[in-house]
């Protein structure tokens, strides 16, 4: 039985308990949930690729329109989130129920919006994202009924990430885990049982989704730990939105350029056929997997550093920040060797059927296996920077990966590389990525240093 802490209880927890056993313990869940979330991403492109290689070019198509749309979910529910840790670390707990009310409306309404908008241009849609004319009516199909669950998507994100900005991370597990694991059952009674192909794919997706939504939904108006969605408290303000758009921009630039660099990646990729597009889709989805690892226990370290920089200690920060820096470089090291060494199997276990996708996508898992440890620094700095007030510098480490490092050098090494380009481009972009990281991290610490010693210093 899980004991219901009191707000006095965690916040004493946040500023008291040891960051070795605290981190881990509150990143956990997070782990969980975003490992149930890339297994799924997984299962869902092994069961499509059974149907063909056009079809698993399809995901990868249909992916880059789906990490804008969560891009988006990510920028509200994780700037609610931060201006959450840090109002409940003030102990300001009326402010904090009127954004969990924002946050979760927004999504829903704006989630609303964005499908019908594009299930009306589902088709040039397609195409401006890469796909060749064989792939086009997989995606087409696919994506219609993956974006009839787009209100339900981004409400669950806003809701995931606000319930993990209380330190009730196991609540969110419990709701995007469940659709996860709910998902790869549908997957196959879908796709092969209704015999509905791709578009079965789609639809166990959705329903999915909804199912995550509901269960997210019961949980944050019934569990004693969490503030309830309630509609008196949805009073937006443009200070308010103004306050989510800085400490969100982050996340949209992490999550949206994800997207773009993939638009460019598929691009990249056509002139080699379907076949290069596939592969990189389903490397994609493998990385994918080694980087949740980082990414739910960067979720465990958030709200510790968010209340933590609310009640101003600084030195705690820095250490929960030290601590969550190591734990992620080693994971990354162990999983990178792993994958490396069954990088041939792993790609096999997709596309049995097709020597080339094999044969593409085996190199490219190992290239990126070289540098994935790398991954930690990148991704820590960006969940460090924003957490802790640093907006600007934080979006530049968000589109440091996917963008401002790998976008250039996909439009330089395949015209001079040419598929090898396609092959190298993400580890090269992982290399420059991780040093103008590791200078941003080392400036804002400090700056941090410096206001522990001087508490009246203001922050640039």
């Amino acid at each position: 039985m899980r004991k219901i802490l009191t707000e006095e209880e965690k916040f004493r927890q946040m500023m008291e308990e040891p960051v070795q056993t605290l981190i881990p313990r509150l990143a956990l869940p997070s782990m969980v949930s975003m490992i149930v979330v890339a297994v799924y991403n997984m299962a869902d492109t092994f069961f499509v690729s059974q149907l063909g290689t056009s079809a698993s070019g399809a995901v990868g198509i249909v992916y880059s329109m789906m990490a804008i749309i969560q891009a988006i979910a990510f920028m509200i529910g994780m700037g609610c989130g931060n201006e959450i840790s840090r109002l409940l670390g003030a102990k300001k707990q009326e402010e904090a129920e009127r954004f969990v009310a924002i946050g979760f409306f927004t999504e829903l309404f704006l989630g609303t919006l964005i499908a019908l908008f594009c299930i009306i241009y589902v088709i040039p849609l397609i195409y401006a994202l890469g796909s060749t004319k064989t792939i086009a009516p997989y995606a087409i199909s696919y994506a219609k009924y993956v974006l009839l669950g787009t209100p339900f998507i981004m409400a669950s994100l806003g809701m995931n990430n606000m319930l993990r900005f209380q330190g009730n991370s196991f609540y969110s597990m419990l709701g995007i885990a469940t659709g996860g694991i709910l998902n790869m059952f549908l997957d196959p009674l879908f796709i092969y049982g209704f015999k509905m192909g791709i578009m079965g794919a789609a639809v166990a997706t959705t329903l999915s989704q909804m199912v995550s939504f509901f269960i997210l939904l019961y949980q944050c108006n019934k569990m004693p730990a969490c503030i309830s969605v309630s509609l008196k408290n949805f009073k937006p303000s443009l200070k308010r939105y103004s306050l989510i758009l800085q400490f969100g921009l982050p996340s949209l630039a992490r999550q949206g350029i994800a997207g773009i660099s993939t638009i460019i990646l598929n691009f990249s990729a056509h002139p080699y056929g379907d076949a290069a597009i596939a592969a990189m889709a389903i490397v994609m989805r493998i990385t994918m997997f080694l980087n949740s690892l980082v990414i739910g226990f960067g979720q465990g370290f958030q709200p510790v550093c968010g209340y933590c920089y609310g009640a101003k200690n600084y030195k705690r920060v820095e250490q929960a920040y030290y601590f969550s820096l190591k734990v992620c470089f080693l994971m990354l090291i162990v999983m990178g060797a792993v994958v490396f060494f069954f990088a041939k199997p792993l790609i096999t276990v997709f596309r049995r059927e097709d020597a080339e996708v094999i044969r593409i996508g085996y190199l490219a898992l190992r290239l990126q296996c070289l540098t994935i440890p790398l991954a930690a620094q990148i991704t820590m700095a960006n969940m460090f920077s924003q957490t802790t007030g640093y907006p600007f510098r934080a979006s530049i480490v968000a589109l440091l990966r996917q963008g401002i490092c790998l976008i250039p050098v996909l439009l330089i090494l395949p015209p001079l590389f040419g598929l090898f380009g396609v092959q190298l481009s993400q580890p090269v972009s992982d290399v420059f990525a991780a040093c103008i990281a590791f200078l941003i991290t080392g400036g804002i610490l400090k700056e941090l240093r410096a206001r522990s010693d001087n508490p009246v210093k203001t922050q640039q």
